[in-house]
């Protein structure tokens, strides 16, 4: 099973996702909060698989709750998915750099719901690549310094693992990194995960990020 706890100030939204969830044969809701400061002490004493995060809240906003959960500083950290109203939430740009895996809009059908649980749960980051060239290239505009260890970082990429982590920034999905390269899918999921290791990284999302803030890829272009 995997476990998931809700966060979310509306109640009948918070209680709707539960029950989407809760109707799925393999997923269990374990717990509810309401705002920020409960989603981090729920997360702690539950230790979900999958947090699923609104992020305009009181209290405590769901882009701190995240970095308390999901942080680069945090031991263990755990898996979040931001929920939001609209696509290119200003909120969102902050989650993903606080840690979150991915994000959904609060209209997504029942089942991308689901699925996007599962997808996190395994592993994966929910960064589709039909938002990544919209949502990428504007977090890549937010002002962030870049840190000089993580320019070095790519040195250690191989060309062709510089070529995969170029396409998946330009929100290419494996499947289509795949057939530019002319490679079989599962040769370019062993390249992404050799990024992931080399660079030190949690996920997809965190790879994409990079690409744009060292300039491997820059924001509207094409190619590197």
């Amino acid at each position: 099973m995997t476990t998931v706890l809700v966060v979310d100030d509306q109640t009948l939204v918070r209680t709707g996702f539960a029950m989407i969830l809760g109707a799925e044969p393999d997923i269990e809701v374990v717990g509810e909060a309401a705002d920020g400061a409960e989603a981090v002490a729920a997360a702690r004493r539950l230790r979900p698989d999958v947090v699923l995060m609104d992020i305009r809240m009181p209290v405590m906003d769901g882009v701190e709750a995240t970095r308390l959960i999901a942080g680069a500083d945090v031991a263990e950290p755990q898996k979040v998915i931001i929920l939001t109203t609209f696509d290119l939430d200003e909120y969102v740009f902050d989650a993903l750099r606080a840690g979150a895996s991915g994000f959904l809009l609060k209209d997504t059908p029942p089942e991308e719901l689901a699925a996007a649980v599962r997808i996190v749960a395994a592993g994966d980051a929910l960064l589709a690549p039909s938002i990544t060239r919209t949502l990428v290239a504007e977090f890549a505009r937010q002002p962030e310094p870049i840190s000089t260890h993580r320019t070095a970082d790519l040195e250690q990429l191989t060309e062709r693992e510089r070529e995969v982590l170029v396409l998946m920034a330009r929100g290419l999905s494996n499947g289509e990194i795949a057939g530019e390269l002319i490679v079989g899918e599962t040769t370019v999921k062993t390249h992404v995960g050799r990024i992931l290791m080399k660079l030190h990284l949690r996920d997809r999302v965190q790879a994409v990020v990079l690409a744009y803030e060292v300039g491997l890829v820059r924001p509207g272009a094409a190619s590197s």
